[in-house]
């Protein structure tokens, strides 16, 4: 390991996978990998904001192919996986970022709604973790890093989202099962925990005032909801050499509002 601490955030030279990484939570994370040094594979079921995307994260000098897939079909990610190691010959990070959301009532919530929301959000992770995992494990090493939510720790009020909440505490517990498995043979699997974020999922609440949005604020310390970058240090964070004894942890990054 290097002694300094700076080196021990260097990426230089690492693969970076980042799912749903062509906006959002997703294209911050991957942006920030970036700038520490990674080439980034960013796999998406909608690759035209990715190609966008992609000629970001090339600006900072490293390489970034864009790969286009379904990672709740276990052939895509099959395939995604070949890919990436045809062409870079190892896989030293994943971000399992790509998620959805869908709320309402338990009792109005349909099938179709919740099958929806647990497959992106829980059976995708899984796949690609599963199958980037087997790769890691051969390599012995490597860093998995799943985008979780403090829903999956708390129920959130005033909106009802039984099946989001649900699929993001599935995958919290998720990633301490594939963490403690794996812990001796050098792959390490942690989640962030995200609060309130402003990005494209939400902002149509915000560009109509919902009035969920002033109740949010009143229950988050910090007054605010948080912004896309401010998920980039944790996530350099975890897939760097800096957080080499950390592993099936959960990390809050939510302006207070689980301290209330």
């Amino acid at each position: 390991m290097a002694l300094n601490v700076m080196e021990q955030f260097s990426l230089k030279g690492r693969v970076a996978i980042v799912t749903g990484g062509g906006q959002g939570l997703g294209k911050a994370m991957a942006t920030g990998l970036a700038q520490a040094g990674a080439n980034i594979v960013i796999a998406a079921r909608r690759i035209e904001t990715a190609l966008e995307t992609q000629k970001l994260i090339e600006a900072e000098g490293v390489k970034c192919t864009v790969i286009k897939g379904d990672m709740r079909v276990e052939d895509d990610v099959v395939a995604m996986v070949k890919k990436v190691m045809d062409e870079y010959g190892k896989i030293d990070i994943l971000i399992n970022n790509a998620g959805t959301w869908r709320g309402d009532d338990a009792e109005k919530v349909t099938f179709e709604d919740w099958k929806e929301v647990i497959d992106v959000n829980l059976n995708g992770p899984f796949i690609v973790s599963r199958e980037v995992g087997k790769v890691m494990l051969q390599q012995g090493k490597g860093s998995i890093i799943n985008i979780a939510s403090m829903s999956g720790m708390i129920v959130n009020t005033p909106q009802n989202q039984c099946a989001y909440n649900a699929s993001k505490g599935g995958l919290i517990m998720l990633t301490k099962s594939m963490a403690t498995e794996w812990a001796q043979r050098g792959v390490r699997v942690n989640a962030i925990c995200p609060g309130y974020m402003r990005t494209e999922m939400s902002e149509d609440r915000y560009q109509r005032k919902d009035p969920a949005i002033e109740r949010w604020f009143s229950m988050t310390p910090m007054g605010r909801s948080g912004v896309a970058e401010e998920l980039m240090g944790i996530a350099v964070y975890l897939a760097s050499d800096a957080s080499s004894f950390v592993t099936g942890s959960t990390y809050l990054v939510d302006g207070g509002y689980t301290a209330w």
